[in-house]
């Protein structure tokens, strides 16, 4: 049996067991017959590479380190900016294992966060979970970790929150900006 393929294989059940799901349920909702997803986690022979995007893009992990084994991270930091791509960040420390705290977390209430250019800095704070940031006007002035991020009506910012982090008003007007958090 191929080792390369069998490492694959076990990375994939362990994803899935992580994130809650048995292999039933995952292949039900890909699309795919039980048995032949059953093979694809029995001895990693066979699977479409196509697959592995699916199931790396449906946990949020990266292609490449289902394929090395090399231990997957959550993305930190990504920042949209309105019409022009993105920005991804990584930073260490969170396997794919966390993802089974992802899965099973409640999302809190959209708060509005008012900010004016009069406010001092805000302190940096952590918590558990994810947070997301949407501008809805002005400038923001994120920090998040040992970065700042200028984000302008239009952008946002998907990060985790274990990460210090906090925002200001980043112009001469006041800015309002979207939050979610996720426990």
């Amino acid at each position: 049996m191929d080792e390369i393929a069998l490492g694959i294989a076990r990375r994939l059940a362990g994803l899935r067991d992580a994130c809650g799901y048995s292999a039933e349920q995952l292949a039900d909702e890909l699309g795919v017959d039980r048995e032949v997803y059953a093979g694809y986690e029995s001895d990693g022979e066979n699977i479409p590479i196509s697959m592995l995007f699916r199931i790396a893009n449906k946990f949020g992990v990266d292609f490449n380190e289902i394929l090395t084994g090399d231990e997957a991270k959550l993305r930190s930091i990504h920042v949209v900016r309105k019409g022009s791509g993105r920005i991804i960040e990584r930073y260490e420390g969170y396997s794919y294992r966390d993802l089974a705290f992802r899965y099973t977390q409640k999302i809190m209430q959209p708060l509005l966060v008012s900010l004016s250019p009069e406010d001092s800095h805000a302190a940096t704070v952590t918590h558990s979970g994810q947070e997301f940031n949407y501008v809805l006007s002005g400038i923001v002035v994120l920090t998040c970790g040992e970065r700042e991020y200028e984000l302008h009506e239009g952008d946002s910012a998907y990060f985790n929150a274990t990460l210090p982090h906090g925002q200001r008003c980043g112009g001469d007007s006041p800015a309002t900006f979207l939050t979610m958090i996720a426990e």
